[in-house]
């Protein structure tokens, strides 16, 4: 099902949302948050397995936000109200009815580690690095990924890679628990085989397991931490240093 030019959705046993916007190293435009909402929402009803989230292309997963839409020259209000929009997205993947599977094909930077750490698990190929750079550009991570990181990952860990805003490889972030597992290069084209374990389950398990899942994570608790996170983040958006960065940024994807 094409959802749009750059989203699109298959079923099989289990769903599978792709996120196919290579050139633009998968950014997520405002309209692309919007319709991912709405399709979330749509797919809470159908009788899956588990839903997957993955992209096209090789070298990058998702390079997060796309700064046209989520761009320096915004207020406060305007920062959270479109912040907010994909803050819902990451809040529809936690609470979603059945396991949330991350295909981490290649890089994610900033927004897209929020969208992966929204996911219930995380699977990578060996190549790929990860980064929270959000501090780098004098904000925090604005999607409440970072209020989910805590929980997914040692909450002392988490501090240390949010506020060194590092790239970090599969290796070590399989060693800190953010990763559940690193897919050679040769066997990432066999994706069926990367997910036999979770297909073998039946759909009544997996409603279970899921459940069991979010009961152990206070969901109302937790997106109560990720509203104020994207509050914070709305709050330093109009800074000197994140407005730089970002126009410096912009002028050179024009040039």
């Amino acid at each position: 099902m094409q959802v749009s030019n750059f989203i699109t959705y298959t079923e099989t046993d289990y769903g599978t949302i792709l996120l196919n916007r290579p050139e633009k190293r998968n950014a997520i435009s405002l309209e692309m948050a919007n319709e991912l909402s709405t399709l979330l929402d749509d797919l809470k009803e159908k009788e899956i397995k588990f839903l997957v989230v993955k992209s096209a292309g090789e070298g990058v997963f998702c390079a997060g936000g796309d700064l046209n839409d989520f761009h320096g020259a915004l207020s406060e209000k305007e920062a959270y109200d479109t912040l907010h929009t994909m803050k819902l997205v990451l809040s529809k993947i936690v609470s979603f009815p059945v396991p949330t599977i991350c295909l981490l094909q290649g890089d994610a930077l900033g927004g897209g580690c929020e969208l992966a750490t929204a996911c219930d698990i995380r699977i990578a190929k060996e190549t790929a690095k990860f980064g929270f750079i959000q501090s780098n550009l004098g904000i925090l991570p604005g999607w409440g990924g970072g209020a989910l990181l805590y929980e997914k990952v040692h909450p002392s860990f988490a501090l240390q890679w949010l506020t060194e805003g590092k790239m970090l490889d599969a290796h070590f972030l399989m060693q800190k628990g953010w990763l559940h597992k690193i897919i050679p290069e040769e066997e990432w084209i066999d994706e069926e085989k990367v997910l036999e374990d979770y297909m073998k389950k039946s759909i009544t398990q997996m409603e279970y397991l899921k459940t069991q899942y979010m009961e152990s994570l206070s969901i109302p608790t937790l997106l109560e931490k990720m509203d104020k996170e994207s509050a914070r983040c709305a709050n330093l958006w109009s800074s000197p240093k994140h407005e730089k960065i970002v126009k410096q940024f912009l002028n050179k994807s024009r040039s």
